[in-house]
């Protein structure tokens, strides 16, 4: 006869890579980790659904296809979270809150399953603040709110919700540490466009970088509806070596972090970014802003260089440190390396998620076939 517990049977609900972007990434990152962790059945059901066939076509209309994708995740929801014991619900800000976990969240407590709310925007604190009244008590649906930060837990404590940090983890398979004894000028901004990372502001600290190093180089990865003000900007400051490489998908990106010698990061909100914990991973130092949940995985002169928001000025004269001083870039580069490997990896995160899930089942649910 079989001995110890049935394995848990975890459903991830959230945004496919169809959405690009660090809850898709890191939930698939979980995912391939789940299906080689003994006690442990993961299934993945997408917030933002294929239609098949010819119905495709109505996801490509504007307001409908807002309509038709959450009308096929509803149905989803129904279908597959009976088959589950916890449901694990991604989960953004604002009005994705609403059309993206807190569905999973219901339908889950509807039918008597366990409900993880993994909650990751580093716009949490305006979140709640605005939406008090809907936002704070449908978070309450969950049977434990996890965030990636200890910034994150501070936030949700502010409004009366108690919240458990589980790091963000890189995969180290895919990215190869380089030494940086010398540098070249060769910086790196891999942000998508919206207006709260400020990639402006890393165009602008990049311009007074080249107005005293002539030969360096942006490479800049992302996309979004910043764009076209972002290539304005480019030639409005007159920039030569400034490379717009596109939308680019996780397994590409460590080419990048190897092609780069200097980081830049300059949000104007943000949580427990993926791309500064990759940095970290790759030996590429990291010269960012002090936004949100930054200071909780970064520290100044120790595994990075930190700087106000929006001070271009600030970011552009730490990076010009790292060209000037020697041994600068060696000593942070190995120390966040260290960091990374204790802290942001999967073995270190693994134990939490399966505690986390054993716990929420110690007075188990019926188990519906």
């Amino acid at each position: 006869m079989p001995t110890g517990p049935r394995p848990v049977r975890v459903l991830l609900v959230g945004p496919s890579m169809d959405i690009l972007g660090g809850q898709a990434v890191q939930l698939q990152r979980l995912l391939a980790n789940f299906r080689t962790t003994e006690g442990i059945i993961p299934g993945f059901l997408p917030v933002n659904p294929r239609l098949p066939g010819p119905l495709a076509v109505l996801q490509r209309i504007k307001y409908v296809r807002t309509v038709v994708t959450s009308i096929a995740y509803a149905i989803s929801l129904l279908l597959t979270v009976r088959r589950y014991d916890v449901i694990h619900a991604f989960s953004a800000s604002y009005w994705s809150f609403l059309l993206a976990p807190l569905p999973a969240m219901a339908v889950g407590r509807l039918m008597g399953r366990r409900v993880v709310l993994n909650y990751r925007s580093g716009e949490a604190h305006d979140h709640l603040k605005r939406w008090r009244r809907t936002a704070v008590p449908a978070m309450r649906l969950a049977d434990a709110i996890v965030v990636p930060s200890n910034y994150l837990v501070k936030v949700f404590a502010e409004f009366g919700l108690e919240a458990t940090s589980i790091f963000n983890f890189v995969d180290l398979d895919g990215i190869v540490f380089r030494e940086r004894d010398k540098l070249a000028p060769v910086f790196l901004s891999n942000r998508n466009f919206q207006p709260l990372y400020n990639v402006p502001c890393t165009i602008r600290a990049f311009a007074l970088i080249q107005a005293q190093v002539p030969g360096a180089r942006l490479i800049v990865a992302g996309f979004g509806p910043e764009h076209g003000r972002l290539e304005a900007l480019v030639r409005e400051l007159g920039l030569n070596g400034v490379e717009f490489r596109g939308k680019m998908p996780p397994e590409r990106m460590p080419a990048l972090y190897d092609e780069a010698d200097i980081y830049l990061n300059s949000p104007n909100t943000d949580n427990m970014p993926n791309s500064v914990i990759e940095a970290f991973a790759a030996g590429l130092p990291v010269v960012t802003t002090n936004a949100g949940g930054i200071p909780f995985i970064l520290e100044h002169e120790r595994t990075g260089l930190m700087v106000e928001t929006g001070d271009d000025q600030a970011m552009a004269r730490q990076a010009l440190r790292l060209l000037r001083e020697p041994g600068l870039a060696a000593r942070l580069t190995q120390t966040a390396r260290h960091e990374c490997l204790t802290r942001y990896v999967w073995p270190a995160v693994q134990s939490d998620w399966a505690q986390l899930y054993r716990g929420l089942l110690r007075d188990p649910v019926p188990f519906a076939r």
